[in-house]
């Protein structure tokens, strides 16, 4: 009985040695980061080579951590066993010499946490943290209508792409990407304008991508395919300048010389109104002096006639005649 009691006691400690080590390899275990499409075949290769023939494989899953055996590989009488859960049934391939899990035809409700334990003597591990993504859509771009008639306006085509997890929406002229969106609302579909000014004519070409983690989609667009209606009214304007240029500078000069003319014309029309004006003004300052001088003339005389000199010793004396 106390050998029995002894050998249990040394089970247990052992047990909990074992498990002990279990955990410090976990917890110093680096995590490696795959990002794939789903509807793809991945592997989560262990690097691991040379398993030993009777080692014991299981494989946990789960969404944050590792909580559900998966798979489980064991040797029995000789004969390695291998139990898959029926969640991942026909979707499993294990090699059993490295330990590497082959998923097929892996779907977004398969993103998480998947641990690799190989059980001999001791317990090696791998922790894999996996993201399954859907392919984006491939983007369209549509015309928006305009409620202004005028043609002037700049060109505003839109881009838009159905939303997904991690999917961005950008516009790049040539390599530059000049406006980027995205939407944590999956629901609601990602829209991009791109506003084209009228300088930007000598560039013609636009592209449009929807991009995720692992996969991109793009679609081109052409100036002069949807925006017609812009580079057409800049074809006009440079065929009528040129058209018009011959027939305007004539014409400028032409209107500059009646200008030139026009001006002298009403700058000598102005001075003939002011020499007028001055001889009328000295004609009248004439008449009035003559007037003046005619109207003194008489009273001057008449009263000289009335009045006799008489002379007398003292001097000379006028005397009025009564």
């Amino acid at each position: 009985m106390k050998m029995m009691d002894i050998f249990s006691g040394n089970r247990i400690l052992w047990t909990l040695l074992f498990l002990l080590c279990c955990l410090l390899c976990a917890a110093g275990d680096e995590t490696v980061t795959l990002q794939e499409v789903e509807g793809t075949t991945i592997t989560l290769h262990t690097g691991i080579t040379g398993i030993q023939s009777d080692a014991q494989i299981l494989w946990s899953y789960g969404h944050e951590k590792a909580e559900e055996k998966i798979l489980n590989s064991q040797v029995f009488k000789g004969e390695a066993v291998t139990e898959i859960s029926e969640r991942f049934k026909e979707r499993l391939q294990l090699d059993r010499i490295s330990g590497a899990l082959t998923i097929r035809n892996i779907s977004r409700n398969h993103s998480g946490v998947y641990l690799l334990q190989v059980i001999t003597g001791r317990i090696s591990s791998r922790t894999f943290s996996v993201s399954v993504y859907a392919p984006v859509s491939t983007p369209v771009i549509i015309k928006r209508e305009s409620r202004s008639v005028v043609s002037t306006e700049p060109c505003s085509p839109l881009c838009t792409v159905e939303n997904g997890e991690d999917v961005k929406l950008s516009w790049y002229r040539e390599n530059e990407r000049i406006s980027i969106t995205n939407n944590t609302d999956l629901s609601v579909p990602l829209n991009l304008p791109l506003q084209i000014q009228h300088h930007d004519n000598n560039t013609n070409t636009y592209i449009c991508v929807s991009a995720n983690p692992v996969s991109n989609k793009s679609s081109s667009l052409n100036i002069t395919q949807l925006c017609d209606h812009l580079h057409h009214h800049l074809s006009e304007q440079t065929e009528r300048s040129h058209i018009l240029l011959p027939v305007l500078i004539p014409a400028g000069v032409v209107v500059l010389l009646i200008l030139v003319l026009l001006y002298i014309w009403r700058k000598k029309e102005k001075q003939q109104v002011s020499e007028r004006t001055e001889d009328l003004m000295y004609s009248d300052v004439k008449i009035i002096t003559e007037r003046f001088n005619k109207e003194e003339k008489p009273r001057t005389t008449r009263g000289e006639e009335n009045q006799t000199v008489v002379y007398s010793e003292g001097g000379v004396n006028p005397v009025t005649k009564t």
